[in-house]
């Protein structure tokens, strides 16, 4: 008896994503949650260096700045609930000083150029289709800082827009990174806020966007992530106390998804061996004196010296 509708997945074939692999991952809070499983992990990852990014114009201004290396100045900061922020930033970069705000994003910038340069692998997870624009600048930003709404103007993405933006991003990385692989998907988190049927319209307008620039044999493709959410796991067992995000559960199953399609068999032995260790060093003994938890200790490091000694990147 089948109680699932499951979301057909195939082997990606080339391409695929081991332990020299450089993963960059950009979008919304579902690109922290998968970037995290690559942290744990011990991949080369980096998640989020300007903090979440809901729509794909906050994404694609990020890149025009890291590619072009332009910095911030102190006019685009702006002082509101006591803190000094920037429109074009997540408010976990927001400080209480406006040169340590200027000094977090402007190192970003630099950051965030390293990684487009080297990474092999490229995943950007879209949220919402929804933005607003602020209208002192007349400029779409990335988040409002519960500035006052009447300050913004609120606007939908069409698929035409969401397309050229998401073409802009390919464009502008590959002339740095021509060999970079794109993985794109949709948060499955939906936008209530905005009204359900707006949600709906919302996320329809990514997924056809992002469908208008899929091609496997340029190295762009699309994970199911929202697919697998919203068929495989219709269940708010699967969501977090909110009933909108998904929970550890959930996260853990579309990892185990993620991973069989694009880890090669290889790496999914490797990593196997990294959950063993991280594991171990979890292990709490009951007396740590003990000649059988030293020996244990001494067997644990020889584990993570013969790791080492192939993945030398890998720090435990």
């Amino acid at each position: 008896m089948k109680l699932q509708t499951q979301i057909p997945l195939k082997k990606q074939v080339h391409n695929q994503i081991d332990y020299s692999s450089k993963v960059f991952l950009l979008g919304s809070c579902f690109s922290e949650n998968i970037g995290r499983k690559f942290e744990y992990l011990k991949f080369q990852s980096e998640i989020n260096p300007f903090g979440i990014l809901f729509h794909p114009f906050a994404i694609e201004n990020l890149i025009v700045r890291a590619i072009n290396k332009g910095y911030y100045s102190e006019d685009e900061l702006i002082f509101h609930n006591e803190q000094w922020c920037c429109l074009e930033a997540h408010s976990k970069l927001s400080s209480t000083s406006k040169d340590d705000l200027l000094h977090r994003l402007n190192a970003q910038i630099d950051s965030t150029h390293r990684q487009i340069k080297n990474s092999t692998h490229i995943i950007i997870t879209l949220g919402t289709s929804w933005v607003y624009r602020y209208i002192t600048s007349d400029k779409v930003v990335a988040n409002c800082h519960k500035l006052p709404q009447k300050q913004f103007l609120k606007e939908l993405l069409s698929v035409e827009q969401i397309t050229e933006s998401l073409e802009a991003i390919i464009a502008l990385v590959r002339s740095i990174n021509s060999k970079v692989n794109f993985i794109f998907t949709v948060s499955p988190v939906r936008h209530l806020k905005d009204g359900f049927i707006e949600n709906t319209q919302s996320k329809s307008h990514l997924i056809a966007a992002i469908h208008n620039v899929i091609e496997v044999r340029k190295q762009r493709c699309y994970f199911p992530s929202y697919e697998i959410v919203m068929d495989e796991l219709r269940d708010y067992r699967f969501y977090d106390t909110d009933m909108i995000h998904p929970n550890n559960l959930a996260v853990d199953y579309i990892w185990d998804k993620f991973k069989m399609i694009w880890l090669t068999d290889e790496t999914l032995k490797t990593l196997e061996q990294v959950v063993a260790i991280l594991d171990k060093k979890a292990h709490q003994p009951f007396n740590p004196n003990s000649e059988a938890h030293q020996q244990f200790l001494s067997q644990l490091r020889l584990e993570i010296e013969a790791l080492q000694s192939k993945l030398p990147h890998i720090s435990f």
